[in-house]
């Protein structure tokens, strides 16, 4: 059956890829497939009827989410009225479970159909969750092996599709061409950093992060610091805080260039969040900084929400942990400075962090769009909506 309305609700740039490779492919398999609701550019320029912009939602924290609550309530119910009086044939909701969980329980106690792509860290914290995921989706799409396990054992339909950057991204990473790309010499010491996606995140580690990086600039004679950055709002404040800290420092920016920049890094600073994914991607040794709003970290540590000793994806997933973690009151330069110049001169170490991500790399490699696609189609198949 073809002319399938799909919503889809994406909240992140990591959304917006796994969304978009998602939509591509299910549209090479259903041509006259339509695409509504909120997301990136990827999904945008796939021709998705746009309603918000993704910005609108990306919002991170026990007290972030709370001073944008009103807002983000008032928005979902619009988008949830709005579907329950014209239904789409399917709903998929990317990441942002505590926005999409709700609006997935709703469609799907009116009929619709309901998908949520990348499972919510209910195996790290807040594990009651697990019970409003049964009731909000009827498959749940999981990027991670260790998470299907967990899921079998809380009655959670699900599919293990693997991660779309893991397919991307090549196993040999081409760092003599990424550093031409940016013109820095084979021999020349190079440090990524990156502050964050969101705001919030680079407001409060861009200071941390360039006072290390000058740190190390002084004991490394010539280093180079590449940083990615997402957008503009998120570069404003970067070189904001760079102008204050560190104004002499030699930074290179460069936009939405992330895997470039870990490519021509020989360390890499990095915020807890899927860029540690992309560094281990990158075969990159990292060293992995974050602070929450002190009110959130404080609830947190009061009600003991998080149960896993590490924090990163990069160490959950490896054999055991090789990226070193600062959070809170460690993130901080005298911390975070001699973790990475460590990596600089202990290449032993870094031999053996390459080849534990190079191991981890295969594991993870899969067609994740069409794993996606396969179980997405065979739900529609189940309820009589496609062929």
């Amino acid at each position: 059956m073809t002319g399938l309305r799909i919503g889809i609700v994406a909240a992140e740039a990591s959304g917006d890829v796994l969304a978009s490779g998602l939509m591509a492919e299910l549209r090479e398999r259903l041509p006259d497939v339509r695409f509504e609701g909120i997301g990136g550019p990827r999904m945008l320029a796939l021709g998705m009827d746009g309603w918000e912009p993704l910005e609108s939602l990306s919002v991170m924290g026990l007290v972030e989410v709370l001073q944008h609550l009103p807002r983000l309530l008032k928005l979902r119910r619009r988008i949830r009225q709005r579907w329950l009086d014209n239904p789409p044939d399917l709903f998929i909701g990317v990441d942002a479970p505590d926005f999409n969980l709700g609006l997935e329980t709703s469609l799907r106690e009116a009929g619709v159909p309901t998908v949520h792509y990348v499972c919510p860290t209910v195996w790290a914290w807040r594990e009651g969750r697990v019970k409003k995921i049964r009731a909000a989706v009827d498959l749940l799409l999981s990027i991670f092996p260790f998470e299907k396990t967990f899921l079998s054992r809380h009655q959670v339909r699900s599919e293990y599709v693997g991660h779309t950057l893991a397919a991307e991204m090549p196993q040999i990473v081409d760092r003599e061409g990424a550093r031409a790309h940016f013109g820095i010499a084979s021999d020349v010491p190079v440090l990524a950093v990156l502050p964050g996606s969101r705001v919030s995140e680079v407001s409060r580690l861009a200071g941390p992060f360039l006072q290390t990086a000058l740190a190390c600039q002084q004991e490394l004679k010539g280093l180079q610091v590449l940083v990615p950055l997402v957008n503009e709002k998120t570069a404003r404040v970067w070189r904001e805080k760079l102008a204050e800290v560190a104004p002499g420092l030699p930074v290179t920016e460069s936009m939405q260039d992330t895997k470039q920049v870990m490519a021509a890094a020989d360390v890499v600073l990095v915020a807890s969040g899927t860029a540690t994914f992309e560094g281990l991607l990158s075969k990159r040794p990292m060293v992995v900084g974050y602070k929450l709003n002190a009110l959130t970290y404080w609830v947190i540590r009061l009600f003991r929400l998080i149960r896993l000793k590490h924090f990163s994806m990069a160490n959950l997933l490896s054999s055991k942990p090789l990226a070193p973690e600062f959070i809170q009151d460690d993130c901080a330069p005298g911390k975070l400075a001699p973790a990475v110049l460590n990596f600089f001169s202990n290449s032993e170490q870094v031999e053996e962090i390459q080849a534990e991500y190079a191991r981890v790399h295969r594991q993870l490699q899969t067609d994740t769009d069409a794993l996606a696609a396969d179980a997405v189609i065979a739900l529609l198949r189940e309820r009589g909506l496609a062929v």
